[in-house]
């Protein structure tokens, strides 16, 4: 196993959130290949997440979003476990984003908002981007309603 950095470490912290030790063990197995340990990273999130599935949502935040020519827009009520997540930085953005992709894309159910492709990634899925949160708070989020408006 080679030596990883501590600039690598803390690169892959802020990208995703995942526990050091973790982005340590992932570094030496992929013998510092920053992208292999990312990928590593990512599966070890969605694992992690799927588990978090069955937690309770309790508290969370209703998110807007109004596009700039103010003639569609959309609200969203996005859950999580606890209020200090739902105050978090990536917790607001997650319900910005997803508020947007709804106003944008017009789906007609959550099961059909979690299966699109992210519109400022199709490589993503919403579903993925919610799974990335997950993993980053370490708590279970969800989609609990939205409803897009129009004029």
């Amino acid at each position: 196993m080679s030596k990883v950095s501590i600039d690598q470490i803390k690169k892959l912290r802020e990208a995703t959130g995942a526990p050091i030790a973790e982005i340590k063990d992932a570094l030496e197995k992929a013998g510092g290949d920053e992208k292999k340990a990312r990928e590593a990273l990512k599966k070890s999130g969605v694992a992690r997440a799927s588990k978090r599935a069955e937690r309770e949502t309790k508290s969370g935040r209703v998110v807007t979003y109004v596009h700039h020519s103010s003639t569609v827009g959309s609200i969203v009520s996005l859950l999580c476990e606890t209020d200090f997540v739902a105050r978090t930085d990536e917790f607001q953005e997650l319900g910005r984003e997803i508020a947007m992709q709804i106003a944008s894309m017009s789906p007609k159910d959550v099961k059909v908002l979690l299966k699109q492709e992210y519109i400022r990634d199709p490589k993503k899925t919403i579903n993925d981007l919610v799974k990335e949160v997950i993993a980053k708070t370490g708590e279970n989020i969800q989609i609990k309603d939205f409803k897009r408006f129009e004029v």
